[in-house]
């Protein structure tokens, strides 16, 4: 690989993981608005998107430019595709976290009612994917990608189980059913947020091994570690 080439490759790792730094803080500081009913907070976050969404436009712009200058191979070509694929998952992970604030908004809004989950257990757990799916980009470990995926099932269990318990709300405060639904929609928003994180780690494990794993589910088993000598 050239210097110029490096170069910009150590550019987009930085673009892309500044890039993540504020949206996973942007999806724990929504999720606070909703707990805490923080009206400001939650319009900071929906103002700030701009910002997301122009930081993924730059970095599209960087990959197709490297893309043309240097038309790199192997490796780092996979770099800089499973760099495109994250970029659009983290845009739509910044949306999420939208969805999210506008629901404190709107909560913060209504008379208050006790928050009936607990999605500070949940919204952690999302978090951590998402930290571990780009830890694993920088460190290229795709055991460590390959954990995201057991924690998504989690994250799905946590939500059916918030899917229940609001039912069962509603079906004792049919008046309250208007905020009820609003935290439903949180917590299907923090699993869909789990899901772009998994789509993180496979593409880590893309970039990483040159292996789609994408829809292949539990019968795909990660190769064994290299023996040491």
């Amino acid at each position: 690989m050239s210097n110029v080439l490096q170069k910009e490759m150590e550019r987009l790792k930085k673009m892309i993981l500044a890039l993540c730094a504020v949206v996973e803080e942007n999806v724990r500081r929504a999720v606070r608005s909703v707990e805490k009913r923080d009206a400001p907070l939650a319009q900071r976050i929906i103002d700030s998107d701009k910002e997301i969404d122009a930081t993924e436009v730059d970095i599209e712009e960087e990959c197709l430019k490297v893309l043309a200058l240097h038309q790199p191979v192997a490796s780092d070509l996979r770099f800089i595709v499973a760099v495109l694929k994250i970029n659009s998952d983290l845009e739509r992970i910044g949306d999420l976290a939208v969805n999210i604030a506008q629901r404190g908004l709107s909560l913060a809004s209504r008379e208050r009612i006790p928050v009936p989950v607990d999605l500070t257990v949940m919204s952690e757990k999302v978090q951590s994917m998402l930290r571990k799916s780009l830890d694993a980009l920088v460190s290229l470990d795709p055991r460590l990608a390959h954990e995201v995926g057991a924690h998504d099932d989690e994250v799905d269990e946590l939500n059916r189980r918030n899917f229940r318990t609001i039912q069962e709300e509603i079906r004792k405060n049919p008046r309250e059913i208007e905020p009820l639904i609003e935290y439903l929609s949180v917590s299907r928003h923090l699993e869909r947020v789990a899901d772009h994180a998994s789509n993180i780690a496979e593409d880590v494990i893309y970039l990483i091994e040159g292996t789609i794993i994408r829809h292949r589910g539990a019968e795909y088993q990660p190769p064994s570690p290299p023996h040491m000598h």
